[in-house]
């Protein structure tokens, strides 16, 4: 066909394509855009210094906290350290502090938010810091499968337990259909209650998590287990299959943990021998089954902390937090390294770096409050009860 008879076609853009591009916000997602006002260079070499005095300036009215998957640059001016629930509710002990600076990605920035009191602003350096995770299950979508499983008669029957990893949105659902929120420290406590209250349940949204510990930790087979898949109809499930699945997972994962592989294990243990391999339960079960340890963030900093002095360890979780152990244990002669050959950050956690830190800090030293996180009163209450009922967990 000859440019002349080319025809032109009127294509628009969809919304998830502008939003990928830059040119369009989704409110409701963990994907976001604006950030008005203009960042320093990231090569400017006054921006440790420019922070400083920005945090200096505001004193005891701004509470930084930063999560172990943050960059090296930005995790120095954290007040605390921690995974998400930890961060969150360090940011609801500190009540005297107007600004709460979530260095980490918006969901957890909602936490904080539905945790801390109403006088209390939290604020997210990048709005672009979302989760790929929590973005695979959308309220919509939630809601949708609710009404595929009250088709199926099995709607009475589940209890919803979603991960913290996850939207407002999606633990407000949770809290009003009678659940709770896990992490991955508790998800067995959380999944024992729950199957307390019902005889299925509905693992939100990371499936990993929510197989491995039905299965690895509780003793269920992969058969007690169904994939829901939002994008097929139905979930691309039975009725059948529903009603004799005791285990109702989501079809989501973490974008890091999920790329480690089975060859990954085997790859590791065959160049550094005698290696201890240590991995996050959001990684994929057959890389758990094949790993000699497993546990939470914070579970994989404490095993590190307590090593023998000499031993070797391959890490399945974020690069950031893996390089920091690494440095930090190298004194003790502990040899620490990416379970993949192939090293991976997390993409969207790294949007925080310390230009878009600076932007922030200096800012509320202005008094001008930027990309502040606030979760609507309906959501809130709700996502709260979810959360009240995991803090209530024996």
């Amino acid at each position: 066909m000859t440019t002349a008879q080319t025809p032109q076609l009127d294509v628009q853009p969809s919304p998830l394509a502008l939003l990928l591009l830059g040119r369009g916000a989704d409110p409701r997602s963990e994907r976001g855009v604006e950030c008005p006002g203009d960042l320093p260079s990231p090569s400017d070499p006054d921006l440790v210094a420019r922070a400083r005095a920005a945090k200096e300036k505001l004193g005891n009215k701004v509470f930084v906290l930063g999560h172990h998957y943050q960059r090296d640059e930005v995790i120095q001016f954290a007040d605390v350290t921690g995974d998400s629930f930890k961060l969150a509710r360090d940011a609801a002990a500190r009540p005297e502090a107007e600004y709460i600076v979530f260095c980490g990605v918006h969901f957890m920035a909602e936490s904080a938010d539905i945790l801390t009191t109403d006088d209390q602003k939290v604020v997210l350096p990048d709005l672009a810091a979302g989760c790929s995770m929590a973005d695979m299950a959308t309220a919509e979508q939630v809601a949708e499968c609710w009404d595929v499983l009250t088709e199926a008669g099995v709607a009475e029957q589940v209890v919803p337990v979603s991960y913290m990893n996850s939207s407002a949105d999606i633990k407000a659902f949770t809290g009003k259909h009678g659940g709770t929120i896990c992490t991955s420290s508790n998800a067995e406590r959380a999944l024992e209650w729950a199957f307390q209250q019902g005889e299925k349940v509905l693992f939100l949204p990371d499936q990993h998590l929510g197989r491995n510990t039905a299965v690895r930790d509780m003793g269920m087979s992969l058969e007690d287990c169904v994939l829901y898949n939002p994008h097929k109809p139905n979930g691309g499930l039975t009725a059948e299959q529903l009603r004799d699945a005791k285990m109702i997972l989501w079809r989501g994962h973490c974008s890091v943990h999920g790329r480690f592989s089975l060859e990954s294990v085997e790859d590791v243990r065959e160049r550094v021998p005698g290696v201890n391999v240590l991995v996050h339960p959001e990684c994929r079960h057959e890389v758990v089954a094949a790993a000699d340890y497993v546990g939470s963030t914070e579970y994989i900093i404490k095993t590190l902390e307590s090593a023998p002095a000499g031993s070797k360890w391959a890490i399945g979780t974020e690069l950031n937090l893996v390089r920091r152990l690494a440095n930090r244990f190298a004194p003790e002669g502990k040899e620490i390294v990416f379970l993949d050959k192939t090293v991976c950050f997390c993409s969207t956690m790294n949007r925080i770096d310390l230009p878009h830190l600076v932007w922030a800090l200096e800012s509320l030293a202005e008094g001008t409050l930027v990309n502040r996180i606030e979760v609507d009163r309906e959501t809130e209450a709700f996502a709260k009860l979810a959360l009240e009922r995991m803090l209530a967990l024996p």
